[in-house]
């Protein structure tokens, strides 16, 4: 899932570092999403993608909105 999320932000043109470091940020925040709202023993990869919408939410506010 980290793979195709680093993708997706290269083909919407980010480099390639910030591509690595924005997709590795929002992947972990998702994950602590999915483990704050169930088991923090183990979390299904569907959970984390579930948070993703969260994840990029609070990053957009945390900015001053969408980018």
């Amino acid at each position: 899932m980290l793979t195709g999320l680093i993708g997706g932000l290269l083909a919407q043109g980010c480099e390639a570092l910030d591509a690595a470091l924005l997709g590795c940020w929002l992947h972990g925040r998702a994950g602590e999403l999915a483990a704050a709202e169930g088991s923090r023993r183990s979390v299904l990869a569907r959970e984390v993608a579930d948070r993703l919408p969260a994840a990029f939410a609070e990053l957009e506010a945390a900015a001053g909105g969408p980018a």
